[in-house]
């Protein structure tokens, strides 16, 4: 899952995106509200974390543009801000949790994680599921319930099998998977995609899953069962 970080004190920035990867979350920064609006508006993100004093865009203007833009980002401000009314104020402008400054850091986590691995019953999900596959979200490792077998896959390996499975079976294009894995501002080329997917492919091979990554031609790529 991408996460965008918005928010001027690049030391404070770079500490919540640490702790996050630390977490197998993908994290971009923006240190200002106009870069942090263009980044938003891609609609690439499962989170944004937003400071409400930015430079050139408060964080409350942003957010006023991603909701009238349609961005479906679940929103966590950042406030020094702590009344009751400020909380509300914040809410009924549609954020989706509030964390006040200064906080602990483990705090926020928290709520990240209760936002985005949340499956309707205030239940973290700690396993990702498509057929016989089974990664773990905490450990990186893929599981094939058929044979039993696991392995433990690296982190943009994890993200590329954490896309494909939260789309699965929907044919996604190297384009989205550019943006969602690697970022919008990436310089990622098309030959090195294609070498983690076939670094992918070989270790759900080796667990024995039925499981394929299956490249559509001229729109992308697909997980399915494989039909052998």
């Amino acid at each position: 899952m991408r996460i965008l970080v918005v928010e001027d004190e690049y030391v404070l920035a770079d500490l919540i995106a640490t702790k996050l990867k630390n977490q197998k979350y993908q994290v971009d920064i923006s240190l200002d509200g106009q870069d942090g609006l263009y980044n938003a508006l891609s609609d690439i993100y499962d989170l944004i974390i937003l400071d409400i004093m930015l430079p050139k865009m408060s964080g409350v203007e942003l957010l006023k543009e991603i909701k009238k833009n349609n961005i479906k980002s679940k929103v966590i401000m950042l406030t020094a801000k702590s009344t009751l009314d400020d909380k509300l104020d914040c809410f009924q402008k549609g954020v989706n949790d509030y964390v006040t400054k200064p906080f602990h850091i483990e705090e926020l986590l928290a709520r990240v994680n209760a936002q985005l691995r949340n499956d309707g019953k205030n239940v973290i999900k700690d396993i990702l599921e498509y057929k016989d596959l089974k990664l773990n979200v905490r450990t990186s490792t893929l599981t094939c319930t058929t044979t039993n077998e696991a392995i433990n896959i690296p982190y943009r390996e994890y993200l590329l099998l954490e896309y494909f499975i939260n789309n699965k079976e929907q044919i996604v294009s190297k384009e989205q998977i550019y943006d969602k894995v690697w970022g919008i501002n990436s310089d990622f080329e098309s030959n090195n995609l294609e070498a983690y997917l076939s670094f992918l492919r070989k270790k759900i091979k080796i667990i024995g899953s039925n499981v394929q990554i299956k490249a559509v031609r001229g729109l992308g790529y697909k997980l399915e069962e494989s039909n052998e």
